[in-house]
């Protein structure tokens, strides 16, 4: 429908991320400037509506898209709360002190982004898209300055400094690099390691062959590979956070992937806390070592008859 790809067009240039882009996101903003199939976009007004009665109703009697009555948290969590946050729409303006669960919750087009839809299709339509940005910036941008500064940061032995994305694994790699390396490595040099969200982060392909290590298969490869060149001992870390530890299976793997390689392994499965390594302990494989996080000056061996080290 035309007036769909039309709200579409506009959401976007406003600023709103893809996700806030999409049909019943178009719909929700046709229904709060009033606008029908056969109305122009000069002539969107401001209204307060409540979501089922208001904005539902508006979007089944005039473009036929009749939602579920559980659909209505899809709205208020998918949309509206998203054209706040952009403002796009104000939320209560009407009484702005209702408690939050009142039913007479109610959402309205913004003054602000009303003035830009009434010149969408004229000439200065960029001029106004451009000054409703310019206050506080595009939703999109805020969000991505807010995970900017939720990143997990961390600097490697080499003072080369990366930002992870956020999370309990990311934090527990960073840990691993920061506290477990600096500990127990005396001359630590990171080969390998990824981020959740862009696994082959740092790969060093050339240190890979020199120690005789065919890594073309990174999938398989631990969350972290640490080389200490003082001992010549290969590191291979799992960053426990979800996935399992160092048990047999991952032990036999790993062996098989650095069979060709003459330095010595040591096999490590690193937690966060002493919850999440009490859950794993029954799966740790003997012949290697554990790491908590909570105790980085602390090791636990299961080596039986040696501390750290390759057997």
């Amino acid at each position: 429908m035309k007036k769909v790809k039309e709200a579409q067009q506009i959401l976007a240039d406003l600023g709103m991320p893809k996700l806030q882009q999409n049909e019943i996101s178009a719909l929700t903003f046709l229904a709060l400037c009033n606008i029908k199939k056969k109305s122009l976009w000069s002539d969107a007004t401001r209204q307060s509506m409540t979501v089922t009665k208001g904005i539902m109703f508006f979007i089944r009697d005039n473009y036929r898209r009749d939602y579920a009555p559980n659909t209505r948290e899809t709205f208020r969590r998918q949309v509206l709360h998203q054209f706040v946050q952009g403002r796009i729409a104000d939320y209560n303006p009407d009484e702005p002190e209702l408690p939050t669960n009142s039913p007479k919750a109610h959402y309205a087009i913004s003054e602000a982004a009303l003035t830009t839809v009434h010149s969408y299709g004229l000439p200065d339509y960029k001029k106004r898209i451009a000054e409703f940005i310019k206050p506080q910036g595009s939703l999109v941008e805020i969000y991505e300055k807010s995970r900017e500064t939720q990143t997990v940061p961390v600097v490697l032995p080499t003072g080369e400094s990366f930002n992870l994305s956020p999370g309990k694994h990311n934090e527990l790699q960073a840990s691993i690099i920061k506290d477990f390396a600096s500990r127990f490595l005396k001359s630590p040099k990171v080969l390998y390691f990824g981020d959740t969200a862009k696994k082959n982060l740092v790969i060093d392909q050339p240190s890979f062959a020199l120690l005789n290590v065919n890594v073309s298969d990174h999938d398989k490869l631990p969350d972290i590979v640490l080389f200490d060149s003082s001992k010549n001992w290969l590191f291979l870390i799992e960053a426990v956070t979800s996935h399992g530890p160092m048990n047999p299976k991952r032990v036999f793997e790993l062996q098989e992937m650095f069979k060709d390689s003459n330095y010595g392994k040591v096999f490590v499965s690193a937690f966060p806390d002493f919850a999440e390594f009490k859950q794993h302990s029954k799966e740790i494989s003997w012949e290697t070592e554990v790491w908590i996080a909570d105790f980085p000056e602390h090791m636990i061996h299961y080596n039986g008859d040696k501390f750290i080290g390759p057997r």
